[in-house]
């Protein structure tokens, strides 16, 4: 059977016996408030979408939320993934509790914390505090393990059903899995053609943790959905780059938030391409060329985050 909107993945480490989600959701990253409570309810009530990727960082999960309530879809319906930002290592109660006040929901399904790095919660900016010298203000005395251990809890109190990760490399995730007793249930990081970190993945996977893709075309400007074989596959397939893009996740068991506000692309990248074999194995090719291989996601964090291509930044 051909992927679709309604496909999903299971997440082994649930502590809900075989939780599943859908594998396809829309990313809201960028979406401009303006756009993002008709985005929203267009992609749940008429596209038929019922996962949404969210984050408190993102500065619009109230116009999210209003998209929810406008498109007339029930909660219980709609899975909703958040995660708390880096000044709030300290304080992970309390940005849940303001990330399901903008949202208008009593809990989200899934909860992660956004970037292994906890930064000064009283520095000089509520979001990317700096010193005086320019460089990112670091809380260097927060652990990885307590800011897990404070998600649990917001677990436990039924303020989300699973807790995960974000932008964690082996490396980091070696700082919390040791003593976690609720394992992560998925992994948000930047995946695409140009990126598909096949070790990490593999590692993940291991482990249990199910990976989330963030920017699967790329970037802002989306060079994978220009690339000439997967522009050369989507003609083979009668379909959009998009949805070639998107079939490729999905074959592989990753779950995928592409992000856009026309409708007809929303409609389109529910239904993605069942890939052959042979594809499949040609887009996986992409990275191997060193013009192509390529992380688009930085932040100058300036400490060291385990990524094979990025150490320090």
């Amino acid at each position: 059977m051909a992927p679709s909107i309604t496909t999903t993945i299971k997440l082994p480490n649930s502590t809900i016996p075989d939780a599943a989600i859908p594998a396809i959701g829309l990313g809201t990253w960028q979406l401009s408030s303006d756009k993002a409570a008709d985005t929203v309810a267009y992609a749940l009530s008429e596209a038929g979408y019922r996962h949404l990727d969210c984050a408190f960082a993102y500065g619009n999960e109230k116009e999210v939320g209003e998209g929810i309530k406008k498109s007339g879809v029930k909660r219980g319906d709609i899975f909703i993934t958040s995660k708390i930002w880096s000044t709030y290592h300290r304080k992970v109660e309390e940005c849940t509790d303001k990330i399901l006040e903008n949202l208008g929901v009593d809990y989200v399904d899934v909860l992660l914390i956004h970037w292994p790095i906890a930064l000064n919660p009283n520095g000089n900016n509520p979001l990317f505090p700096k010193k005086s010298d320019g460089s990112t203000d670091i809380d260097h005395e927060r652990e990885l393990k307590d800011t897990w251990k404070d998600l649990e809890d917001v677990q436990r109190k039924g303020k989300a059903k699973h807790i995960g990760v974000s932008n964690f490399s082996e490396y980091t995730l070696s700082k919390i899995l040791p003593f976690a007793t609720i394992k992560p249930v998925v992994n948000q990081i930047e995946l695409h053609p140009y990126l598909p970190q096949f070790k990490l993945v593999e590692y993940l996977k291991s482990e249990g943790i199910v990976p989330q893709a963030y920017s699967p075309f790329g970037s802002t400007d989306a060079p994978i959905l220009k690339d000439d074989v997967i522009v050369e596959l989507a003609k083979k397939y009668g379909a959009e780059p998009a949805q070639v893009a998107i079939g490729w996740f999905i074959i592989k068991g990753i779950f995928v938030f592409p992000k856009t506000s026309t409708p007809s692309r929303i409609l389109a990248n529910s239904k993605p391409v069942q890939l052959s074999t042979e594809d499949v194995a040609r887009i996986d090719a992409l990275s191997s060329d060193p013009e192509k291989a390529k992380r688009f996601i930085k932040l100058p964090w300036g400490v060291k985050v385990g990524f094979e291509d990025w150490d320090i930044a």
